[in-house]
């Protein structure tokens, strides 16, 4: 896993709540926010968005990563995910969809580090093999 500073761990978890409550979920209620650490440093966020016909939206860890590789970004160190009901100040962790760590296997090498968290202070690091075992590729 990569090493990661307890600086860079503060700054996602704050972008991951921060870009959270910009979710759009009015069918779900359920607000997820992500953000997503490229190896320069930089940090792109993303929330759910979903749509009436329901495959049809994007989940958050998709969209920071979308907006990521559409700004020329491709090398990538960690994402934090954060999510639950939108009325409920309790969260718990809410680790990637199937889907995204698929996606997330495209763009992102072992090192890769998931931080799930339930708040600013509550959080876990895992590995990303530890995810995903065996990516389809």
């Amino acid at each position: 896993m990569y090493r990661l500073t307890n600086k860079e761990i503060s700054d996602l978890i704050h972008t991951a709540f921060s870009i959270r409550k910009l979710s759009y979920s009015p069918y779900s209620k359920f607000a997820v926010g992500s953000a997503l650490l490229c190896d320069d440093g930089e940090i792109y966020g993303g929330c759910n968005i979903e749509n009436s016909s329901y495959p049809v939206g994007i989940c958050a860890e998709r969209t920071a990563i979308s907006k990521a590789i559409s700004s020329g970004k491709r090398n990538f160190k960690a994402i934090t995910i954060v999510g639950g009901f939108m009325d409920n100040s309790n969260l718990d962790y809410c680790p990637p969809c199937g889907m995204c760590r698929q996606f997330l296997s495209e763009f992102c090498d072992k090192d890769f580090v998931i931080i799930l968290a339930k708040s600013l202070n509550e959080y876990k690091l895992i590995g990303f093999d530890d995810i995903l075992p065996f990516p389809f590729s």
